[in-house]
């Protein structure tokens, strides 16, 4: 998969994510580059002039949904988006489709971690269960829309480890694993994340709508 600047690629083979940022675009191209998808992604920011969606779904997929189908209508091209967080079990299920903004400010990951680690400091590891969640979706200008999920099994730590990814890959320790998915390679952490399940999931519906 090709990841050149806008323009370098007929506007048929181009497909937009619905992020700007600019890790998501990386680890997802590696995803779909490795599912064989001979597709130009690009990300939201190749189209500054384009508002930012306001995610007032109530799910993952709706979230997801709502920010492809957005983008499709306003470029006129595919677009791919989706949504994720983390769902803690013994908090049913939260903080979900506020993950990004549970201290409060979109996307200060390191206060989310710190007040998330807080409220489960007296919880005992056999109740530390939780989950990685994402649903992808893809819109065609056309109106026609995809959304499949995927989801990453684990226990949370009770200290941050690890320097890799994004979020609360530094407290969530898969099933199976020693390791933190934020100790994990990129390629490990593809192979059994939530976002690469989902994404794969996807890759069919990609090469069954777009051909």
């Amino acid at each position: 998969m090709q990841s050149h600047s806008q323009g370098s690629a007929p506007e048929h083979r181009r497909l937009i994510l619905a992020t700007r940022n600019a890790n998501k675009v990386i680890e997802l191209r590696a995803i779909l580059a490795g599912a064989g998808l001979d597709l130009e992604l690009v990300g939201a920011d190749a189209y500054p002039e384009i508002p930012d969606v306001k995610e007032t779904g109530t799910s993952f997929a709706e979230n997801a949904l709502l920010k492809a189908v957005t983008l499709a209508r306003a470029t006129g091209l595919p677009a791919i988006a989706d949504d994720s967080g983390l769902c803690v079990d013994v908090l049913g299920g939260a903080p979900g489709i506020f993950s990004a903004r549970w201290a409060g400010r979109h996307g200060d990951d390191k206060a989310n971690l710190d007040l998330l680690l807080a409220q489960l400091s007296d919880i005992d590891d056999e109740h530390r269960a939780a989950h990685f969640a994402c649903a992808a979706a893809l819109a065609l200008p056309d109106g026609r829309e995809r959304v499949v999920e995927g989801r990453l099994e684990g226990t949370l730590r009770h200290e941050p480890a690890g320097t890799g990814g994004f979020g609360y890959d530094p407290i969530l320790q898969p099933n199976g694993e020693t390791r933190t998915c934020a100790e994990l390679t990129p390629e490990e952490k593809n192979a059994i994340s939530h976002r690469g399940k989902a994404f794969r999931a996807l890759v069919p519906v990609v090469r069954e709508l777009l051909g």
